[in-house]
């Protein structure tokens, strides 16, 4: 089963890039914003080194196959005539497509290449490679996870109080909900 925090972004992407306005030609305000300037290619170099520690590649070499087949997805609820056409074409598809994945690791190596400077991500290196960071990108995910589902169960008690609260105030003026 893929977690939740792995299909959510993707669907989420793969949805607004189908049926929102990027299709239609619209661009973001934010993209009109001129680029910052390119990190050097030891910063690169240095980045994609932190990425390979940390095994991020791991993360999102399904990402492409993702997108496909939430794409997939979309356009089948859409157009039910074409559902046998759809799932047919969807395998060369994410095929052609595949090579495109790179484009998130050069991107994920640029945001970091632009965070740290190049000493910064020189200490990133040798602590990733130390057994303390070792320690860490092998027990990060477990931390993550855990705190997600910690902060999900919270949220839902919360939630709860919230209502309750609302209840209250609202029983006050004589209003049940």
């Amino acid at each position: 089963m893929k977690s939740v925090l792995k299909v959510l972004p993707v669907a989420a992407l793969a949805l607004g890039l189908v049926f929102g306005g990027l299709v239609f030609g619209t661009v973001p305000a934010a993209a009109q914003q001129p680029a910052p300037p390119k990190p050097s290619p030891a910063a690169m170099a240095l980045a994609k080194e932190i990425m390979d520690l940390k095994k991020i590649n791991a993360i999102w070499s399904e990402y492409v196959p993702e997108i496909v087949g939430v794409v997939r997805n979309g356009l089948i609820s859409q157009h039910m005539p074409l559902q046998k056409d759809v799932n047919e074409v969807a395998p060369a598809v994410a095929q052609q497509l595949a090579a495109r994945g790179q484009e998130v690791r050069d991107g994920i190596a640029e945001i970091y290449a632009s965070a740290f400077t190049e000493q910064e991500l020189k200490d990133l290196v040798v602590f990733y490679k130390s057994p303390l960071g070792q320690k860490l990108i092998t027990t990060e995910p477990n931390v993550v996870r855990a705190s997600i589902d910690f902060r999900n169960a919270w949220g839902q008690k919360f939630t709860d109080t919230v209502v309750s609260g609302f209840r209250a105030e609202l029983k006050k003026r004589g209003k049940d909900l």
